[in-house]
């Protein structure tokens, strides 16, 4: 399979003519009804006419339980504080990027009651306590990860960036929040990584929720932990925000969901050409109180 990268076509732009009655970009493929696949009540869900700016919205899931504390707590809110800047030079000219913070304990909480623009969020340092309620949190993000809430922008849409941290084994079924999560189609179609913090971290807990192994790290100092969260979140935003099309051998351009499934694997890749060129693995000491 032939790939190629145009950043004067995006796959929504496909998507958009589907919506409004024709087929364009060569995203139509299979998908007879988009309205149904999409669980959209209407017949412009994108609201895009006239609209050339393409909204990229980026989550952060993050662990606040009282196992967070100290180190690896200081460690994120600072991390955290110099990423965002980062973050605003990434995508294209005629990209929104937004950002949205969950949070999960005892409790789930959102950093902003909605998606803030890039230019515009400001980080409020996090405290940690409680238990881990990540199911409660992918129930959460299953809620608001739609059309009629979090997804709402008024302009053409990349799939949202999904980025899980936590460092240790939920206390609560996160499998029940996870297979409500797997039927949101958002989800589906997102790029999703994961980090692990310190020794308690579950890698293969870890690659069910973002459906492959390669996008799942594992931080086991604070240096990792800050160097592997830029990365992450930045390689992540890049190719979430890149406009793409792709070709079979014969030259027939393939569908939507070719599109989504190859992101991920580039972001799979890029993730894990990063680990082994800087010597990230099990024989790293932890740090103390890791």
């Amino acid at each position: 399979m032939n790939q190629e990268l145009d950043n004067n076509l995006d796959f929504d732009d496909g998507l958009d003519d589907d919506l409004g009655g024709g087929l364009g970009g060569g995203f139509g493929d299979g998908l007879d009804d988009f309205d149904d696949f999409m669980n959209f009540d209407d017949d412009d869900p994108l609201n895009a006419t006239g609209v050339s700016r393409k909204s990229l919205v980026i989550f952060f899931l993050i662990d606040t339980s009282g196992s967070m504390k100290g180190t690896k707590m200081g460690e994120l809110n600072a991390v955290m504080e110099e990423l965002i800047p980062e973050i605003r030079r990434v995508g294209e000219a005629d990209t929104d990027v937004k950002i949205a913070v969950l949070t999960f304990s005892t409790s789930v909480m959102w950093m902003y009651s909605e998606p803030i623009s890039i230019e515009e969020f400001e980080w409020t340092r996090l405290r940690a306590d409680g238990v881990t309620s990540m199911g409660a949190a992918f129930k959460e993000l299953n809620i608001r990860m739609s059309r009629n809430s979090f997804l709402n922008s008024p302009s053409l849409s990349f799939a949202p960036v999904i980025f899980l941290m936590t460092d240790g084994y939920p206390s609560d079924d996160y499998k029940e929040g996870l297979a409500a999560l797997q039927q949101n189609s958002w989800y589906k179609y997102g790029l999703k990584t994961a980090l692990g913090i310190g020794k308690e971290a579950d890698d293969d807990m870890l690659a069910e929720f973002t459906g492959t192994k390669d996008t799942v790290v594992h931080a086991y100092s604070g240096g990792q932990l800050a160097h592997l969260i830029k990365v992450i979140a930045v390689t992540s935003s890049q190719i979430g925000s890149k406009s793409m099309t792709l070709s079979d051998d014969s030259g027939h351009e393939l569908g939507m969901e070719d599109v989504f499934e190859t992101k991920q694997k580039m972001l799979g890749q890029q993730i894990q050409e990063i680990i082994k060129s800087e010597g990230y693995g099990d024989n790293v000491p932890f740090d103390a109180g890791w």
